[in-house]
């Protein structure tokens, strides 16, 4: 295994809000090499989309701030990292792809002119340069007539055409990491597969990391190595996609995988769901804080939090995990 290219250790996000200050990430960590994509999944409001705005210092402010951690890209600190030293690595060193395109990108701009000025501040680039080359990633995104929309403004594209031209922005500066925040949520399941498709081309030609943020555990069977589960602003699983999906250790975990749709007797079978509601943050309960939506809780769950642990490739936080090896041990 080569060396870590994003290593996050003990990242914690704070928020001011009227009920006070709210952890929304709770001492986070992971770490991700070259080449590699790392899904993390969860419910929504679980922190995998304000862990990704901390990674790319985009934290909303005043409001919200790293309260603590580490998170270091190829050996930089970027949690110390002035604002002006941010800016140049984010583009050039990371780059992200936003969940709704439409709101990320300038609608009084056409696309060609935020593709070539990404290019022409982190590469140098003349202007003919930059459009030559905007073009050409473009082109590689798979939007038809890359010449002719070079042009148009993001409201004469497609939602499709619009995530491609976010993809093709983002990996424009070939970025060692890409963060790619539910970048298939609004689009047809034909244009998601092709999106993930020209994603992971694009990742196999440039060498590029991924972190992918998503609910949709399909898509992380199809695209990810390894793939982390949160829940509540906290790790509770990781592990490889192969291990996470045979052998989930996390009840979490387990409920996530039983309410994946199937096909039973040439008809879909009837969904378990995990009972309950995610705690309010503002109000978390002293022990695990899944607890209250877990059948196999007990008064040591309720009282406790149990700390990730490791067996073989799988690291889970859960005092009755799933798995007859887990539960040997």
């Amino acid at each position: 295994m080569s060396e870590a290219l994003l290593e996050v250790d003990g990242l914690s996000v704070d928020f001011s809000t009227d009920a006070g200050t709210v952890r929304a990430v709770d001492e986070v960590s992971f770490s991700i090499q070259p080449g590699r994509t790392l899904g993390i999944v969860g419910e929504s409001g679980c922190g995998k989309s304000v862990t990704s705005l901390a990674l790319m210092g985009l934290l909303p402010r005043p409001a919200g701030r790293i309260a603590s951690g580490s998170v270091r890209l190829a050996g930089s600190e970027l949690t110390s990292m002035s604002d002006r030293a941010l800016r140049r690595m984010r583009g050039a060193e990371l780059s992200m792809i936003f969940q709704e395109p439409m709101t990320a990108l300038n609608p009084v701009y056409t696309i060609g002119a935020q593709m070539t000025a990404v290019l022409r501040r982190h590469e140098g680039l003349s202007r003919r340069a930059a459009r030559t080359r905007a073009i050409d990633m473009l082109e590689r995104v798979g939007i038809p007539l890359p010449a002719r929309r070079i042009d148009e403004y993001p409201h004469e594209l497609s939602g499709g055409m619009r995530q491609r031209a976010m993809i093709a922005m983002a990996l424009s500066c070939r970025p060692r990491l890409l963060i790619a925040d539910e970048p298939t949520t609004a689009l047809d399941v034909t244009t998601q597969a092709q999106v993930l498709e020209q994603i992971a081309d694009l990742q196999r030609s440039l060498g590029t990391a991924v972190i992918l943020v998503t609910h949709d555990l399909g898509v992380v069977a199809e695209t990810c190595d390894d793939a982390l589960v949160m829940y509540c602003g906290k790790v509770v699983e990781q592990a490889p996609t192969r291990v996470l999906f045979e052998a989930p250790r996390h009840r979490y975990t387990e409920g996530l995988m039983a309410a994946i749709p199937k096909i039973r007797r040439h008809r879909l079978a009837r969904l378990p769901v995990i009972p309950g509601t995610v705690p309010d943050l503002a109000e978390l309960p002293a022990g695990c804080r899944f607890a209250a939506r877990c059948g196999f809780a007990d008064e040591t769950c309720r009282q406790r939090q149990p700390a990730l642990e490791t067996i073989g490739s799988s690291r889970f936080a859960c005092f009755h995990p799933a798995g007859e090896q887990a539960r040997q041990t």
